[in-house]
């Protein structure tokens, strides 16, 4: 009788194990699709673009027409879209991926960025972090001026003044696991 009790308790145990892996993988495979959902997505509108006759200028020379750093964003972005009425920028990436820059910032991507782009400001972002005690969400990147040498980054309310020099040339991006 103990036997069959203690074989029964270990299958209940061995199912529940099976069954919170299976969760796992189902979530990961999740994340998975989504990734590549939205990477065809931004392709298929860039391939749209294209037909229409509608060509897009390089990120970088955009980031620069709005007097920002053209190396904000990493080398190996797959597209982006720009919405000039709205001034909403979205910027594909094929995963989550980080750049360490000149200062030794560190900035973390999503497979996908949202931000309002306007002169001197990249504001509302949504989907990069940056590296301090711990990652924390960017919600700005901010030059006072054309002339300006120093680019102000607003994470989790605190404002950090750093080198614009050191994000003048994009780079490229490390892939990285998860955001």
């Amino acid at each position: 009788m103990e036997k069959a009790l203690t074989k029964v308790s270990s299958l209940k145990v061995g199912s529940g194990w099976i069954s919170k892996k299976a969760k796992q993988d189902f979530s990961t495979i999740t994340e998975d699709l989504s990734s590549i959902s939205s990477t065809i997505e931004g392709k298929a509108k860039w391939v749209f673009n294209k037909f229409k006759g509608k060509t897009q200028k390089p990120l970088p020379e955009l980031l620069r027409d709005f007097n920002l750093p053209a190396g904000i964003f990493p080398e190996n972005i797959i597209c982006y879209e720009f919405d000039e009425s709205r001034s909403k920028l979205i910027v594909y990436m094929s995963s989550p991926c980080e750049v360490c820059f000149k200062d030794s910032n560190i900035l973390r991507y999503n497979n996908r960025v949202k931000a309002t782009l306007s002169k001197g400001k990249l504001t509302g972002i949504d989907g990069m972090k940056t590296k301090g005690l711990m990652w924390v969400k960017v919600t700005s990147i901010n030059v006072e001026s054309y002339k300006s040498d120093k680019v102000w980054f607003s994470a989790s309310g605190v404002k950090k003044c750093r080198p614009k020099d050191a994000y003048d040339m994009p780079r490229d991006g490390v892939r990285v696991e998860e955001f």
